[in-house]
């Protein structure tokens, strides 16, 4: 969820509070900081500033150097993704021990940031309500405890099921350490062009429980009328169009808000998803592989 559930998520903030920010400690709740691993990768909840900056600029390259996105003199300055949500948020991130980096430690090549709905409360609240009016859904189920992915990305070399997969499997310990009952975020497409995503965007959205429905902001354009007047896209077609981390929640029958919202500063137009993890359990243990962890939950 791109944020990306999707693939991003946050808002720029200034240089000077950005390093202040990190040299808070790493509080990981009693967990990891290894959620799996597989031959030389591993997936891993930061624990040092130096993971975030590795985080950030993977992000940096893969969102605004390849994907197009607009930085902010910021992060252009210091070739970085910087944010604000950064510093309140967990950061899941797969490393390779086989492709070290300068410095010597393992290689970040892969990208998660993590959101509970407490720590948003207590902060800034979710990235989503930047573009969705997500406080009724909130308010619709007081006893739910969500979750916000954000800012995934994977670095172009190691792009294939391994990396995607560590990713998932880490965030289902994630996931199922906190409790979380839902995860949510911006599933998003490539392009701001809502027209050119308009059959998969019906296809995404012809499924899934209404209740889980979130509309744009009321300042945000609302594009509905570009998507209800086209056929939806064949799932064959829809599975050959659509991101790999998109796909991902499709596959697992998460539920899209039928209107998108199109973000140029990121050259994306953006659904949102939300998964209960309920109801994606089985499907999700079976299509990943994620073996029930050993250690205790958190309450």
């Amino acid at each position: 969820m791109a944020t990306t559930i999707g693939s991003k998520a946050g808002a720029n903030g200034a240089v000077r509070p950005l390093l202040q920010i990190f040299s808070r400690s790493f509080d990981l709740g009693g967990l990891g900081p290894s959620l799996a691993q597989s031959g030389p990768l591993e997936a891993r909840l930061a624990t040092v500033r130096a993971d975030v900056r590795k985080a950030q600029t993977l992000r940096y390259r893969v969102f605004f150097e390849e994907g197009g996105a607009t930085p902010d003199t910021t992060s252009r300055l210091i070739r970085r993704d910087v944010c604000r949500f950064d510093r309140v948020s967990d950061h899941l991130v797969v490393v390779d021990r086989a492709a070290p980096d300068r410095d010597g430690s393992p290689r970040i090549v892969g990208v998660y940031r993590l959101l509970r709905q407490e720590v948003a409360e207590r902060n800034f609240g979710f990235y989503s309500a930047c573009e969705f009016d997500v406080d009724p859904l909130i308010a619709r189920r007081p006893a739910t405890r969500f979750l916000e992915l954000g800012r995934a990305c994977i670095a172009p070399t190691h792009r294939g099921k391994h990396v995607l997969e560590l990713l998932w499997r880490g965030l289902w310990a994630y996931a199922r350490h906190h409790r979380i009952d839902a995860m949510i975020g911006c599933a998003s497409l490539p392009g701001a062009d809502v027209s050119v995503h308009a059959p998969a965007i019906r296809a995404l959205c012809d499924r899934g429980e209404a209740s889980w429905h979130v509309a744009p902001r009321a300042d945000l354009a609302r594009l509905s009328s570009e998507t209800d007047s086209v056929p939806p896209a064949e799932p064959r077609t829809l599975l050959r169009v659509l991101p790999p981390l998109v796909k991902g929640y499709w596959r697992l029958g998460a539920t899209f808000s039928p209107t998108p919202v199109a973000d140029r500063a990121f050259n994306t137009t953006d659904l949102f998803v939300v998964m209960p993890l309920a109801d994606i359990e089985d499907r999700y243990l079976d299509y990943f592989g994620v073996q029930a962890i050993s250690s205790p939950l958190a309450a």
